[in-house]
């Protein structure tokens, strides 16, 4: 089962975004290939920003990390969610426990072409450690957390295993 140090980016945006789709993704249901709205994300995200190099560092994978280690991340949406934040900040706290002195993070929105500077504070750390506590908390539970209304569906890539009935 999924241990602290195996969460990632992508469990972050999930766990703002929908629990069961946290949850399935942990599991290793991953139908976002077949989605139109995340096969625009990857086409947005390669053809934006590309002079920079993505930095892996296993269980998360940034976008880039500038020479002031500012993490910066290429969002397909047209405006800064909580999910986003959560996740720029879950990947400052990573590099900050690898000995990088990450400064903060930059969401960079090409569609609206609009950035979002986010300082990384004490109270992003203490964010970011209560997110992978909660997202141990999701992925640990023995079933599946309930599906949200069908509007809150809307785009998502989990959409046809969810309402399949």
């Amino acid at each position: 089962m999924i241990e602290a140090e195996d969460v990632g980016g992508v469990h972050v945006k999930y766990l703002y975004h929908c629990h069961r789709q946290l949850w399935l993704y942990a599991r290793g249901v991953r139908p976002e290939h077949l989605n139109a709205t995340v096969q625009l994300g990857e086409a947005v995200h390669e053809t934006s920003y590309t002079r920079s190099s993505p930095v892996d560092l296993g269980a998360a994978k940034l976008d880039h990390l500038d020479g002031a280690a500012w993490v910066h991340e290429v969002k397909s949406s047209g405006k800064p969610s909580r999910a986003d934040e959560a996740q720029v900040m879950h990947y400052c706290y990573r590099l900050r426990a690898i000995g990088v002195d990450a400064q903060g993070g930059i969401l960079h929105y090409p569609k609206t072409r609009r950035t979002s500077r986010l300082p990384y504070t004490g109270q992003a750390e203490r964010q970011a450690e209560a997110d992978i506590d909660a997202v141990l908390t999701v992925v640990r539970a023995p079933v599946s957390p309930p599906r949200p209304a069908r509007t809150a569906c809307r785009g998502c890539s989990y959409l046809d295993y969810c309402w399949n009935d």
